[in-house]
């Protein structure tokens, strides 16, 4: 049992859940526009997010603590670093143009994590992540512009209006889905983050998320390809959502929002091929 929990504690501190949640989301994008799958995105999607996320997560740990690291620290230094090679690998198979795309979205995710400034030139701000209300629309950005804008551009995909409201759509769900994290890390986070929790509370931050959800779901409609089986499945995942960020509190369950509310994204691929 106590190998079973390390093993599962390696599998979310390492970041493979959430890597295997923006590969859904993509996979899901794939199928809803009917584009053919491309292995080599799916792959470089998910070893990028694995070496994105632990560098974000773990950059400051391991630049000053660097020879004190925990062994499951450092277990999970190699395994980024493998990941980072084979992300590397699965670089050289993507178009031109979503090179540039994913470069872009490299260097938000960078900048969000990384002091940008000198110290004597900035003082309370000098990264994204430390910028007033702010980070969850950037993570927003960045899971948008993989799961959805990236592998189109690497398929040739002539963009039209069900394009952007997708991306609209995905963008909106991600901070709704971020919420649970917000309402976890009150306990946590400096009020200098101005948070959506922290400025209009939980009570509020719970109803505003709720109507973003109905707000998704009405969107299918204004779709110029409707397809009821993809309305259905986004009511079935706005309603999982919306009952997470209901029962979501600051002292709610270690593995609450990193595995459970973290695996929707992995629910929501598995309905589109059980709908489909």
């Amino acid at each position: 049992m106590k190998v079973l929990k390390q093993v599962f504690n390696f599998y979310i501190n390492s970041s493979i859940h959430v890597a295997l949640s923006v590969l859904s989301l993509t996979a899901t994008t794939y199928m809803e526009f009917g584009v053919l799958y491309d292995k080599g995105l799916l792959f470089f999607v998910f070893f990028a997010t694995i070496t994105g996320y632990n560098f974000v997560k773990f950059f400051g740990l391991a630049k000053f603590h660097h020879r004190s690291l925990a062994n499951w620290l450092k277990a999970i230094q190699y395994f980024s670093f493998v990941s980072f090679l084979l992300m590397c690998y699965y670089a050289f198979k993507l178009s031109f143009t979503a090179l540039i795309c994913v470069s872009g979205l490299a260097g938000i995710t960078f900048f969000y994590a990384i002091p940008y400034l000198p110290k004597r030139f900035i003082i309370k701000i000098n990264n994204l992540r430390t910028i007033e209300g702010l980070k969850v629309y950037v993570i927003a950005l960045v899971w948008m512009g993989v799961t959805v804008i990236f592998p189109l551009i690497n398929s040739d995909y002539i963009f039209n209006a069900d394009v952007f409201l997708v991306s609209f759509q995905r963008f909106v769900f991600i901070i709704v889905l971020m919420l649970p994290f917000e309402i976890r890390d009150l306990r946590y986070d400096s009020l200098k983050l101005a948070t959506i929790p922290q400025r209009i509370g939980v009570r509020q931050t719970k109803v505003i998320g709720v109507v973003l959800l109905l707000f998704i779901v009405l969107l299918e409609f204004f779709k110029k390809e409707f397809d009821i089986t993809n309305l259905e499945v986004v009511t079935v995942i706005a309603l999982l959502t919306g009952w997470f960020l209901i029962r979501a509190k600051k002292d709610q369950n270690k593995y609450y929002s990193s595995f459970w509310v973290e695996g929707v994204p992995i629910f929501w691929l598995l309905l589109v091929f059980v709908f489909s």
